[in-house]
């Protein structure tokens, strides 16, 4: 896997992280509804990729990142630097359970994006890094459920990408934590293979009369990226 990536418009340089640049990241960052949120959470964000994407397509939104592993934390914080956004964009090198503190205290965010750790069992990577951004063992899909619960706005939105198994339980979990499952795209690598992946919006507001957006979205069409991914991403590939 790449140690660096190149973006039209900024750069990830991932040093020693776990988890560097993926598709996943880049098809979650253009995807999420960020685009009218003043205040935006990542929680987990490794290199820093989906902050930077989010300061590229929001000019005013201040982004907070929460990182826990060291090494990810700190190439993040140099991505950061090195971008034009950089007075917009604030690195915590910390456990994102202790922004969670009292209701009255608590920071409240317009838009959370995470890309969360999906392995819930299996044989870890060696490189503690790694293992970290994979697994679930640091941060559990309920309670990366519970602190969004508490951190969102009650008119803001939660995103998250998952595999397709992974995802359907973390939809049907996040009901039991007052969220409603508001957008819902399937992802496949091509016609032929079943759906890989979901990209899911969550809220805590209710509309009693409004139905989820569901669609699917293909990535490669006869050999070549589909007219639907590169509609979504091309402002961030440089061969777009």
């Amino acid at each position: 896997m790449a140690k660096s990536f190149t973006f039209k418009q900024f750069h990830i340089d991932a040093h020693q992280c776990g988890m560097p640049v993926s598709t996943d990241g880049v098809l979650l960052g253009a995807w999420a509804n960020i685009k009218k949120a003043q205040t935006i959470l990542d929680i987990g964000s490794g290199t820093g990729l989906l902050s930077l994407i989010c300061a590229q397509r929001n000019a005013h939104a201040q982004i907070t990142a929460v990182e826990i592993e060291p090494s990810a934390a700190q190439a993040a914080l140099q991505n950061f630097e090195q971008s034009r956004w950089a007075e917009r964009l604030t690195l915590k090198h910390q456990n994102v359970s202790t922004l969670v503190t009292t209701p009255e205290k608590c920071a409240h965010f317009d838009a959370i994006i995470c890309n969360p750790p999906y392995f819930n069992n299996g044989e870890q990577s060696h490189q503690d890094n790694r293992a970290t951004a994979r697994h679930t063992d640091s941060l559990t899909h309920q309670h990366l459920l519970e602190i969004c619960q508490q951190l969102l706005n009650v008119k803001g939105t939660a995103s998250f990408i998952l595999p397709a198994v992974e995802g359907q339980l973390f939809i049907e979990l996040s009901d039991s934590h007052g969220f409603v499952l508001t957008r819902l795209t399937e992802i496949k690598t091509t016609p032929t293979k079943p759906v890989s992946r979901l990209l899911i919006e969550l809220s805590l507001e209710v509309h009693p009369n409004v139905q989820c957006d569901r669609n699917e979205l293909m990535i490669h069409r006869a050999g070549q990226y589909s007219e639907e991914f590169t509609d979504l991403t091309k402002d961030f590939y440089l061969k777009m």
